[in-house]
C-alpha cells in the first residue's frame, strides 16, 4: 500500500474479462493502447510461412486456412507419478557468468552440482531481453515481439492460453518478493491461470530489504513453508529479484556466504562489472542452495520436478568461455541455463540442443506425465525433432533485430535497414562458408517465427 500506483492490471484480479473492462477508465484504455495501433499481425505473411512453421513445430494436422498450431504432448516415461513442480525464474541468470559454463570465478558451485545430476540444456535462449518479456514467453509459450513496449502492457493481449491450466487437480502458486504490478504482469498471471494463489511482498512475514521487496533467501524459505503444507500436487513459480541493482544482500546472508572482493581486471575477465554484481550472482547460488537444503527435509521433495531458468541474460564480454558471436553479436543477452532436476532421479545429462524459454512449459508437461494439446510456439524438448528444426527465435528489441539460432549458426537482420548477418556459434565450423540453402532456411525461419509470434499474441486465447 502506497509503494505502487494503481495500474490497469489490478482490474484483472476480478477474474472476469467483462468486469475488468468495466472497471477500466475508457479514456485511459484508449490512450494506453494507442501506441499499439501498428502491432496488428500480417495474416498474409503468417499464411505464407505456415507450411514451414507448422512443420517445425510438429503440427499433426496442418490447416493453412484456419492457421491452427495444435499438436499433442505425449508424455515421456519419466517414472514420475503426478509430481509437484517448482519452477524457479532466476533474475539476470546469464549463462557465461555461471560456473556451469566455465566461469573462472566459480560463481555457482551449488547450481553446477545440481546440473551434474539433472537434465541440463546449455544452449537455451530467451526470445528477448527483459524480465517482463521473459515471464511472458515462459507462461504463454509465445515470444514477446510487441513494440514499443511489452506484450503484457497491451490490454488486447491479456487473454492468453497457458499450459499451466492443463495441470488439473494441481494447486497453483506464484511467489515474488515484491509486487507483480510492474509491466502489468499481475494481469497476465491472475487473468489466465485458473485458481492461482499469488504471494507477494505484503503476504510474507519477512521484512522488505529494498525496492524489490523481501530477500530471495526469505522468499525461498517462506515459499517452502507454504508448499510443505499443500495437500494436493502443486505447480509453483518462484521468481527471484536480488541479482539486480541495487544488489542488496542482507547482512546475515552476506556473513554466511562470505563476500568476496576481486580486482577489477579479474572481474572483467569473468564478465562482471563490479564486486557488487559478482557477489549478487553468487548470492543467487547461495539462496538456491539454502532452498534445496530446506526443501530436502520436506515430504514433497522427492516427488518434485525442480526447473531452473534465467528470465534473461546480460549483454557483456564472455571472453573465451563461449564462441565470439556470443559477445560480438549480443547473444549473451539471451543465453541462459536451463535445468530440469528431480531428486529421486540421477539423469546426469548435458544437452547441446538449441532450445528456447518457450519450450519450458511443454517440456514440464511431458516430464510430469500431463497429456494435453499444445497450441503455443514451444516444443517438448523430450520428444524427437529433426536436427534442422532445432532452432530458437530471438527478437533483440534494443538492437531492433530479429533472428534465428540453429545448432551451427546465428542469422539476424535489422528490422529498420534489412541488413543481414550470419555468424558461427560452433567452434568446429568457424570460418566455414555458409551455403545458400542454410542462409535461405534461416531467413525464412526468422520471418516465419516473427510473424507467427505476432499472430499468436492475438490469436491464442484461452477457452
Amino acid at each position: 500500500p502506497g509503494q505502487y500506483n494503481l495500474r490497469w492490471s489490478d482490474a484483472f484480479i476480478l477474474g472476469d474479462n467483462f468486469s475488468a473492462q468495466l472497471a477500466l477508465n475508457p479514456l485511459q484504455s484508449f490512450f494506453s493502447t494507442l501506441k499499439y495501433r501498428s502491432s496488428v499481425p500480417d495474416r498474409a505473411m503468417v499464411k505464407n510461412y505456415y507450411p514451414l512453421i507448422s512443420r517445425m513445430l510438429g503440427v499433426e494436422d496442418p490447416d493453412t486456412a484456419g492457421l491452427t498450431y495444435y499438436r499433442k504432448i505425449n508424455p515421456v516415461d519419466s517414472g514420475l507419478q503426478r509430481p509437484n513442480v517448482v519452477l524457479v525464474l532466476c533474475e539476470s541468470f546469464s549463462a557465461y557468468k555461471s560456473s556451469s559454463f566455465g566461469n573462472p570465478l566459480h560463481t555457482t558451485p551449488f547450481f553446477d552440482s545440481l546440473a551434474g545430476h539433472g537434465l541440463f540444456f546449455d544452449h537455451c535462449f530467451t526470445p528477448a531481453y527483459g524480465t517482463a518479456r521473459g515471464v511472458w514467453a515462459l507462461i504463454t509459450g509465445i515470444p514477446d515481439v510487441e513494440e514499443p513496449r511489452t506484450a503484457s502492457r497491451n490490454p488486447d493481449n491479456v487473454n492468453q492460453r497457458t499450459l499451466l491450466n492443463e495441470f488439473n487437480g494441481y494447486e497453483k502458486y506464484y511467489f515474488l518478493g515484491g509486487n507483480p504490478s510492474w509491466a502489468n504482469i499481475q494481469g497476465l498471471l491472475s487473468n489466465n491461470i485458473r485458481d492461482l494463489k499469488m504471494f507477494m511482498q505484503y503476504d510474507f512475514k519477512a521484512p522488505k530489504v529494498d525496492v524489490w521487496g523481501i530477500s530471495d533467501h526469505d522468499l525461498f524459505l517462506e515459499a517452502n513453508g507454504i508448499l510443505k503444507s499443500a495437500d494436493k500436487p502443486f505447480f509453483a513459480i518462484i521468481q527471484t529479484a536480488d541479482n539486480h541493482r541495487p544488489y542488496t544482500i542482507p547482512e546475515a546472508d552476506a556473513k554466511e556466504m562470505g563476500l568476496q572482493k576481486k580486482a577489477i581486471s579479474e572481474l572483467r575477465a569473468a564478465g562482471f562489472e563490479s564486486n557488487e554484481e559478482f557477489n549478487a550472482f553468487r548470492y543467487t547460488d547461495h539462496c538456491i542452495r539454502k532452498f534445496m537444503e530446506t526443501a530436502s527435509r520436506e515430504n514433497y521433495f522427492s516427488n518434485t520436478l525442480f526447473v531452473f531458468i534465467g528470465d534473461h541474460g546480460i549483454r557483456g564480454d564472455a571472453g573465451n568461455m563461449l564462441p565470439p558471436a556470443f559477445t560480438g553479436d549480443g547473444l549473451t543477452c539471451e543465453h541462459v541455463p536451463l535445468l530440469f532436476y528431480v531428486p529421486s532421479r540421477n539423469y546426469s545429462t548435458r544437452s547441446p540442443r538449441i532450445c528456447s524459454q518457450v519450450d519450458v512449459m511443454p517440456s514440464i508437461a511431458s516430464l510430469a506425465g500431463i497429456s494435453c494439446t499444445n497450441t503455443t510456439m514451444g516444443r517438448d524438448l523430450f520428444s524427437p525433432l529433426p536436427v534442422d528444426d532445432q532452432t530458437a527465435f530471438i527478437f533483440d528489441v534494443d538492437m531492433h533485430t530479429i533472428g534465428t539460432l540453429s545448432n551451427d549458426h546465428y542469422y539476424y537482420r535489422s528490422m529498420k535497414s534489412g541488413q543481414e548477418k550470419i555468424v558461427s556459434i560452433n567452434k568446429d565450423n568457424a570460418g566455414v562458408p555458409v551455403s545458400d540453402s542454410v542462409r535461405r532456411y534461416l531467413q525464412d525461419a526468422t520471418t516465419g517465427w516473427y510473424h507467427t509470434a505476432r499472430y499468436l499474441l492475438r490469436n491464442n486465447k484461452k477457452n
